[in-house]
């Protein structure tokens, strides 16, 4: 009799674990309650599966939260990423498990172009409500959270295409960009033209934030970094007019008057010999290099032609003229200082 009993209570355990690990497995190939456009995640820093699984059934995504609680208590499983993912219609409970512990996260981007000064970068971030923003941030504030020696940052940032996950901070991007300048600086520095004006890497990014600022044409940069340069080694001040902007600041409206290229400041290239104290912009690669590799002539002047490029000259007589020239062409209507 009692082996009778032994044997049923056996069979009912054997029915019984049978059971459930069909209900087991039925709850984890369930499908989740996914609309077909989609549906987005976001699980922030600190959140664990069994607060996840809950947010998840209060919102009709999981048909239950014990399937997924019992599989993962039983399989070790259940280390998850925080970030914001991406689910399609007709995913599994196991899919999703299988998603958020493989840490698969949706990123974004975001561009900084060529030639934005740090005041334009921390907008581009601000405009974003899916980056972290750090309270009262501005160039000062930076270069204090991210250790740059000048309380101006300008020109420590590489202009690049980042890709980033909803939460990463503003500073957290700015200091990736900020060693990819240390880095790409530091290399192309190695690799220079000899005999060049630059006591250091950091006047060789001032030189690539004017030459920046100058021409957006790719042909023209190491011809116009050649006239700088030129001009650096004859005692001659460079007199260009982006690093007058950049120092007018707010007080720059669009139009450059006579005024402002006499006024006193350590941006006026009109009145201050050799280069200005900062760059002035976020130099590109090829702005750098055109810095540290000029290309070799005579010219020392170079004029706006209004088509997008420039006419170099050799001399002043000759530059006088072409900018009588060009300032009329200025009265066209298709008149350009910059490529198209």
């Amino acid at each position: 009799m009692l082996r009778r009993f032994v044997l049923f209570a056996l069979l009912l355990s054997i029915v019984g674990l049978g059971l459930a690990w069909q209900w087991l497995q039925e709850g984890m190939s369930d499908t989740l309650g996914i609309p077909a456009e989609g549906y987005t995640l976001r699980v922030p820093s600190g959140t664990n599966l069994n607060q996840l699984a809950v947010q998840l059934e209060m919102e009709g995504v999981l048909p239950s939260v014990w399937p997924l609680k019992v599989f993962a208590r039983l399989n070790n499983r259940g280390r998850i990423r925080a970030g914001e993912y991406e689910f399609a219609a007709g995913v599994t409970v196991l899919g999703l498990l299988d998603k958020l512990e493989s840490g698969a996260i949706k990123y974004y981007q975001i561009t900084f172009p060529e030639g934005l000064s740090v005041k334009e970068w921390l907008a581009l971030l601000q405009a974003r409500d899916n980056i972290r923003q750090s309270p009262e941030l501005d160039p000062a504030a930076v270069a204090a959270a991210l250790g740059i020696a000048s309380s101006n940052p300008e020109g420590w940032f590489a202009p690049d295409t980042y890709s980033f996950a909803a939460g990463d901070s503003d500073l957290s991007l700015l200091q990736r960009a900020h060693q990819k300048m240390q880095s790409q600086l530091e290399a192309l520095w190695q690799s220079r033209a000899p005999e060049l004006p630059y006591e250091s890497p950091y006047e060789a990014l001032i030189m690539a934030s004017i030459i920046e600022k100058e021409t957006g044409a790719a042909g023209e940069r190491a011809t116009i970094a050649g006239v700088f340069v030129r001009r650096l080694q004859k005692g001659m001040r460079l007199q260009t007019d982006p690093t007058v902007i950049y120092g007018l600041g707010d007080d720059y409206t669009g139009n450059l008057r006579r005024k402002h290229l006499s006024s006193a400041s350590s941006y006026n290239t009109y009145r201050i010999k050799g280069l200005p104290p900062t760059p002035i912009a976020n130099p590109g690669a090829a702005a750098i290099e055109a810095a540290l590799h000029p290309a070799e002539g005579k010219a020392l002047y170079f004029v706006a032609r209004g088509d997008g490029g420039h006419y170099f000259s050799n001399n002043l007589a000759e530059h006088q003229r072409a900018v009588r020239q060009y300032q009329i062409n200025r009265r066209r209507k298709d008149y350009r200082s910059a490529p198209q």
